[in-house]
């Protein structure tokens, strides 16, 4: 089990160190350069020069990769004109709200989904299976942003219900304090997690329900309730686990389209503005705390799979 999980964490290691390999590339191959893309077209070549003298632009690669390197390591991501402040600020201002978002989102899904699954998979190839499989299926094949509109237009518009916009704070207690506000948002970004998590636990309940040790307990005279919930759904939920952790790209740009669309304060509508005002300190910011949350997210699924899996600590122990 120890050299599994040191062997993960290199890994995980190394992507890190990629991801900052190439996001330092696609900074410098920037039209112009990094100092053109952050001082705007109007900036003279006096301004770029001083800019790369201050900057240390202007010295051989490896050394600007060594120093890049060097802030990201003491929390500076760089600095936006645009927003007159930090990257660093910026996203931790944002963050939060996302990361509750994403949260709320995910529990609502894991809540739906898992009953969800279980019914298919008990019920396969009958009408319930059926129906919720097509539905699941319209649920994954809609844009974001339609069912995100449609959810405007029948419960703020149709039913006068929750309102069209989520809550707009400064803080993440401003936020929450309009729970109302968040129904909305967390709902348009659930159904498609919904709609993903459900296939798979369908998927893992009937492969496990063909196992010999749930013919072993109806054997036993155990209850079908007892079976499915104790033991089925306890091996048929290992996936999932490393579902949540492989999920989290797609979930940041379900909320980035979510966030401009509910107008919520959060990283996704951070990351939009940014990219129609050409900010590039934001875009690569975000960019590289997505890519380091999503390679820590997959190590964290790997080491909870293996935690409750007695099946990849028996493989770690024989390697």
């Amino acid at each position: 089990m120890a050299r599994y999980l040191i062997t993960r964490l290199g890994q995980a290691l190394v992507i890190v160190v990629l991801v900052t390999m190439i996001t330092f590339v696609i900074l410098h191959l920037l039209p112009g350069g990094v100092a053109r893309a952050t001082l705007g077209k109007e900036a003279t070549l006096e301004q770029l020069a001083a800019f790369n003298r201050e900057m240390g632009y202007d010295r051989p690669w490896a050394q600007q990769y060594v120093m890049y390197v060097e802030r990201l390591l003491s929390g500076d991501l760089g600095y936006s004109f645009q927003l007159n402040q930090s990257v660093t600020e910026a996203i931790a201002q944002r963050l939060p709200k996302t990361m509750v978002l994403s949260l709320l989102s995910t529990l609502l899904a894991v809540v739906v989904a898992i009953p969800l699954g279980v019914v298919q998979a008990v019920r396969r190839n009958r009408w319930p299976d059926y129906a919720i499989t097509g539905l699941s299926l319209l649920a994954y094949a809609t844009p974001i942003f339609f069912m995100g509109l449609m959810m405007i237009i029948l419960f703020s518009q149709v039913w006068p219900i929750l309102p069209p916009e989520a809550p707009q704070g400064f803080t993440l207690g401003e936020v929450l304090a309009d729970p109302a506000g968040l129904v909305l948002p967390t709902v348009t970004l659930a159904i498609v997690t919904i709609a993903v998590y459900s296939r798979y636990i369908r998927s893992s309940m009937v492969d496990n329900l063909n196992e010999n040790y749930v013919r072993t307990a109806r054997s036993k005279g155990l209850s079908e309730r007892r079976v499915v919930g104790l033991h089925t759904l306890r091996n048929g939920l290992f996936p999932v686990i490393t579902l949540l952790g492989m999920y989290l790209p797609a979930l940041f740009s379900g909320a980035l389209v979510v966030e401009s669309l509910f107008n919520f304060p959060g990283m996704g509508q951070l990351f939009w503005q940014a990219a129609l005002k050409r900010d590039f300190p934001i875009l690569f910011g975000v960019t590289l705390i997505v890519a380091v949350a999503t390679v820590l997210g997959a190590l964290l699924a790997d080491l909870l799979y293996a935690a409750v899996d007695p099946r990849v600590r028996l493989r770690a122990g024989r390697s």
